[in-house]
């Protein structure tokens, strides 16, 4: 247990980092902040000279309304300006800034020594060819296109040939079910699905192609066929020559002889036998091999010769040369699934020109990027996090990543470190998830390897206790390195609050202090803002370039969810406490939210899919806390009559849950109610319930009941939480 005055102790910037740093010093810190909320107009304009506009903005730089009783809703920045995100990525890095030879990504697949590198130059070529081939297929400007990729090169090519051309991409996570996939798609109206085979995360396999296939036949009994289907065979990748024929060789496939300078790439890649110390590995990387010779050779991949066309076929003999479309501002660039409070995704949408100021600025300071760096974002492109600062941030500012196909525990606990040393990471960027789950295997995992080269840590996608937050610093970053505490959400486009490596001095667990641009308040419920130290309902006061801009096809949820219930502010939807000195820390969720291992789920999503079962009633859904996820879920369900609670239902449940949303929606505990605690006027009392699923008995008044003699039932039947 941490100590109250170790939490609020005050970790300073160590001084090796001041002299090259972009920010070195809080003072430097507050100077740029003010005039980035004060000036904001000059503050981005300077940012956007670095950046090449076809034609500047005609109008004002900035317009925008946060106040629903004065009108619609709108943010505009640049409005009228016209520019490409893909050209500013890779062309001007290649071209202007000679950057060509640089490497882009290192990518490192599921199994060890099974890796890539892909220079600007070569990416720019690939980029260009699949934007070929999607005009070749008939994609335009505006059209959606739906990717539904593992964590391979070609995720990040389809994403910038989608941008390249104007059209609109919409990444759906390699994890979420057919339902998650098919809803995706029929919201957003895509002309077209790019997937693959299939691939390896640890040791599941995982056949993706079969997965989109039931997704497709979905949106097909809805009467809205997709007609195009491109697809990557990653797992047959060896039987295929760059120039499309057949072959040992597969494209792009190269060992990265600079890291790994004593070994040769063998002739016939499958799953190379792992490294020393885990133990079975290989045998399993031969029969991963074994089974992905099979699926490679193209019987084992479910076909349909009407819509299905292989990815390295349509890209034989592509041009590597496309005209980029050349787009407003304030035009379209993706949009993002992320869970609603109504169980329906929203479709966060996000516009070309403040959202490439945003992620290349936010990249640039927040992890302090310099040009030697070699940069390790854990998160899946599917996320936000994957879209900002894996793709977009790092490549706007030409820096080397590394891109992961796998998991941190396979083929063993170590698995992060190793990479580490075998790239050099200098900046790495995870999840408190992951943190938390390798802190349970001891320091001896990490003390193994190095990790000499890693000057910045990060963290993303939830609060950070105080407990991980010291291991992290004390055990990976051997006290040497700063760690930047990232608050934001897929709706912001990039960081919220977070400390500066060389500037902000860190107390575990607090996000710190606002990023350029940003101006955060503290309301209570009545919308009054608190001042000085103050717990209530995070809300900002303006715009920053990165905020969504709409709820695709629907604008009107866009204004409820997140400017109704305090006009005048953006509301976050979550609860943050300001200290003395402040500093932020964020409190959780305040709405109908979970936030299991990083991921946002909707309780009315997970209770839909529990409903779905044909013994169940009623469910409702709370949060639980975890010591490794953060939370995790903990239902009440009520059954129809004539059905019995037992472990199989159980099981079923959770079953059904997996395939209506996925496995990170996997409910840990399920609880049998005869009845759920309601109120007179029928609405289920979530409050209570959170108190039962914490075995909290001081659960407050309980005069508005309509049923309070369920409460002690509950209580006395509630699962062992104890892990």
């Amino acid at each position: 247990m941490v100590q109250p005055e170790e939490q609020a102790r005050l970790y300073p910037p160590r001084p090796e980092l001041l002299p090259a740093a972009h920010v070195p010093s809080l003072p430097h810190y507050e100077r740029l902040y003010q005039r980035s909320v004060e000036e904001p107009q000059e503050f981005w304009g300077d940012i956007a000279k670095e950046f090449y506009w076809k034609r500047q903005h005609p109008g004002p730089f900035l317009k925008y309304n946060f106040d629903v009783t004065k009108g619609k809703i709108f943010i505009e920045w640049m409005k009228g300006a016209t520019t490409n995100i893909c050209y500013n990525l890779l062309d001007r890095n290649v071209g202007e800034k000679k950057l060509g030879d640089k490497v882009a990504f290192y990518w490192e697949g599921n199994e060890p020594g099974d890796s890539m590198k892909i220079t600007y130059s070569e990416l720019l070529h690939k980029v260009c060819q699949f934007a070929n081939v999607l005009r070749d297929q008939g994609v335009k400007k505006g059209d959606r296109i739906s990717i539904y990729l593992p964590m391979i090169l070609e995720l990040v090519i389809a994403m910038l040939a989608c941008a390249r051309i104007g059209a609109l991409h919409s990444v759906v996570f390699a994890g979420f079910s057919a339902n998650s996939l098919c809803e995706r798609i029929l919201d957003c109206g895509c002309s077209l699905l790019i997937t693959a085979d299939a691939f390896y995360r640890g040791d599941k396999l995982v056949n993706l192609k079969q997965i989109a296939d039931e997704a497709l036949q979905k949106c097909k009994d809805k009467g809205s066929p997709l007609k195009k289907v491109i697809v990557v065979k990653h797992m047959g990748r060896e039987e295929i020559a760059a120039d499309g024929t057949c072959s040992k060789s597969p494209p792009l496939k190269r060992l990265c002889q600079d890291v790994q300078e004593k070994k040769a790439e063998s002739p016939q890649r499958l799953h190379p036998k792992a490294e020393k110390g885990a133990a079975g590995v290989g045998v399993a990387a031969l029969v991963h091999g074994l089974q992905r010779a099979a699926l490679g050779s193209g019987r084992a991949t479910p076909w349909n010769p009407g819509t299905d066309m292989w990815w390295h076929e349509l890209m034989n003999g592509a041009s590597t040369e496309c005209e980029p479309e050349w787009c407003d501002a304030e035009d379209k660039l993706f949009i993002l699934y992320t869970s609603g409070s109504t169980g329906k995704p929203k479709g966060v949408l996000h516009t070309v020109g403040g959202y490439m100021l945003y992620a290349a600025t936010s990249f640039k300071y927040v992890f302090d990027y310099q040009p030697e760096d070699v940069y390790w974002c854990t998160a899946d492109i599917g996320w936000i996090t994957g879209h900002s600062y894996l793709t977009y941030g790092p490549l706007a500012n030409g820096a080397t990543s590394v891109l992961f196909e796998g998991v941190p525990t396979y083929p063993d606990i170590g698995r992060m470190w190793s990479i580490v040393d075998k790239y050099k990471v200098t900046k790495f960027y995870t999840a408190p998830t992951a943190i938390r789950l390798l802190m349970k295997h001891g320091e001896e995992p990490v003390k193994k390897h190095s990790r000499k080269s890693l000057k910045v840590l990060g963290t993303v996608g939830e609060p950070i206790n105080p407990e991980a937050w010291l291991w992290y610093y004390r055990v990976v970053g051997e006290e040497r390195c700063p760690i930047v505490d990232t608050f934001w959400q897929t709706e912001t486009g990039g960081h919220m609050l977070t400390s500066l490596p060389a500037a902000t001095p860190m107390k575990p667990g607090s996000a710190t202090f606002p990023f350029f641009g940003v101006v955060p308040a503290i309301v209570n419920e009545s919308g009054e803002e608190l001042e000085g130290e103050a717990e209530g309902y995070l809300v900002f006061k303006q715009p920053w370039p990165g905020i969504m801009r709409t709820l695709y096809g629907n604008h009107q949820q866009f204004e409820t969810t997140y400017f109704k219930k305090f006009p005048g502010y953006y509301v976050t939807g979550d609860g943050c406490r300001r200290d003395k000195d402040g500093y932020y820390w964020i409190t959780g969720r305040i709405d109908d939210m979970l936030n299991v291992s990083g991921h946002l789920l909707s309780t009315a999503e997970v209770e839909s899919a529990l409903l779905g079962h044909a013994a169940v009633s009623e469910a409702a859904v709370v949060s639980h806390p975890h010591p490794l996820k953060g939370e995790c879920l903990y239902c009440f369900v009520t059954l129809k009559d004539g059905h019995e609670f037992s472990k199989n239902l159980a099981d079923e449940l959770k079953k059904q849950v997996r395939e209506k949303i996925g496995p990170i929606a996997t409910p840990d505990y399920i609880q049998y109610a005869p009845s759920l605690p309601k109120t007179r006027s029928g609405k289920i009392t979530r409050r209570i319930l959170r108190k039962i699923a914490q075995n909290d008995r001081d659960v407050g008044d309980i005069s508005t009941l309509a049923n309070p003699g369920i409460i002690n039932h509950l209580f006395n039947s509630r699962c062992d939480t104890k892990l």
